[in-house]
C-alpha cells in the first residue's frame, strides 16, 4: 500500500466536483490511501446572501484574507459545509463504490482547534482588533479515529468547523486543516487544489504559473502569493516544516486533476533532497 495521500479541495466558484469520484476511485485501485479534506466558502456565500447575511471578509495586516465568523456566519458555515457540500461529495463518492465516511472536525473531536483571541484586521485606513469572531486554528488531529477508518476500507471525508478542548465550535482554514491532518498521518503527499492551477506571477495570468518552489524560493512564492492563496502557501510551509514529503498547489479541475497534481503539476514545494 502506497503512503497516505492528503488531498484538499477548495470550497471555492468554478469547482467542478463530479469528476472527483471516479478520480479518487483510481487512485485508491492503483493502491494509494487518500484523505479528503474540503471547504465550502461558495455555499456559504451563497447561503448567507440567500438568508440576508451577506459575508464580510477580514484582511490581516499581513494580506491574509479569512471570514468574519459571527455566530450566525458559523451556524451558516456549518449548514453549508459540514451539511450540503459534505454529504454531496461522500455520496458522489459512494456512487462510484467509494466507501466514504463524512466528518467534520467536531466529530469525535477529530480537529481541536485553539480559537483566536483576537484578529488583527485592515478597516479603510486603520487597523482594528476584532475579540468576538469564532475562528481558531486546528493544533491536534485525532490520528487514531483515522486509522481505524483507513484501516477498514473507508476513506475519511472531512471539513471544517472544529472544535476547542472547552467545546466551543469554530471555524478553521481548510488549507492549514488539511496541513495539519497530513502532519498527524504522516502523510507523504499534501494536495492543495482549488480553482486556480497554482501560485501565479500574475494572479491574472494562468500562464505564469511558478511550477516550483526550489527553483525560485520561498520568498518568491510568497510574494507572488496574494488573497486566499497566502494561506495555501502558509499550509504547504506548515507541512514540509512538519516532514510531509512533498505539498502541491494545483487545480482541482479536470478529468485528471488527482493524478496530474500527484505528478508535480502545479506549484511544488518538497524536502530538499528526498526524492518525491
Amino acid at each position: 500500500m502506497h503512503d497516505i495521500l492528503v488531498i484538499k479541495i477548495g470550497g471555492g466558484a468554478g469547482i467542478d466536483l463530479a469528476p472527483l469520484a471516479p478520480q479518487l476511485s483510481a487512485l485508491i485501485a492503483r493502491g494509494h490511501t487518500p484523505i479528503l479534506v474540503h471547504g465550502g466558502s461558495h455555499e456559504t456565500d451563497t447561503l448567507a446572501n440567500q438568508v440576508a447575511h451577506p459575508p464580510t471578509r477580514l484582511l490581516s495586516p499581513s494580506g491574509h484574507e479569512s471570514r468574519r465568523t459571527d455566530p450566525r456566519t458559523l451556524d451558516l458555515f456549518t449548514m453549508a459545509c459540514a451539511g450540503k457540500v459534505n454529504t454531496h461529495v461522500v455520496a458522489a463518492l459512494r456512487a462510484a463504490n467509494v466507501d466514504a465516511v463524512g466528518l467534520s472536525g467536531v466529530d469525535a473531536g477529530l480537529w481541536i482547534a485553539e480559537r483566536k483571541s483576537a484578529i488583527r484586521a485592515i478597516e479603510g485606513d486603520r487597523t482594528v482588533l476584532i475579540r468576538d469572531d469564532l475562528s481558531g486554528r486546528v493544533v491536534y488531529v485525532d490520528a487514531r479515529i483515522l486509522r481505524l477508518l483507513i484501516a477498514d476500507g473507508r476513506v475519511p471525508v472531512l471539513c471544517p468547523p472544529a472544535i476547542t478542548s472547552d467545546a466551543v465550535v469554530v471555524n478553521v482554514d481548510a488549507d492549514r486543516a488539511a496541513a495539519a491532518t497530513a502532519i498527524a498521518m504522516n502523510a507523504s503527499h499534501l494536495l492543495l487544489l482549488s480553482n486556480v492551477p497554482g501560485v501565479l506571477a500574475d494572479p491574472a495570468d494562468h500562464s505564469s504559473l511558478i511550477a516550483s518552489a526550489s527553483a525560485v524560493g520561498l520568498e518568491t512564492i510568497r510574494a507572488a502569493a496574494r488573497g486566499r492563496m497566502k494561506n495555501k502557501v502558509l499550509a504547504a510551509e506548515e507541512a514540509i516544516n512538519a516532514g510531509v514529503r512533498r505539498v502541491t498547489i494545483g487545480s482541482a479541475n479536470g478529468a485528471d486533476a488527482l493524478a496530474r497534481a500527484l505528478a508535480g503539476v502545479g506549484t511544488v514545494l518538497e524536502q530538499p533532497g528526498v526524492p518525491a
